[in-house]
């Protein structure tokens, strides 16, 4: 059960389907559809599944960082 939740849990972070994060990943929707159903989510499926939310994590931050350059530069010229 905590394999399916992982899935959902990434979908719902991203606000993506599970065809969008099965594409993220290398993985067929129909693949990560069953082995999720099935709770049998591997543990570098997992991973990828944490990597593809950290880095969306860090894009974000990293948005952020592009502001706040810009505001800064906008202040000092």
């Amino acid at each position: 059960m905590a394999d399916d939740s992982i899935v959902k849990r990434v979908c719902k972070e991203l606000n993506i389907t599970q065809r969008e994060l099965a594409e993220r990943i290398g993985m067929s929707a129909d693949s990560l559809r069953t082995l999720s159903a099935k709770g049998q989510i591997s543990s570098q499926t997992e991973a990828a599944l944490n990597l593809v939310l950290e880095n969306e994590q860090l894009k974000k931050e990293l948005e952020n960082y592009k502001v706040l350059k810009v505001a800064i530069k906008t202040m000092i010229d």
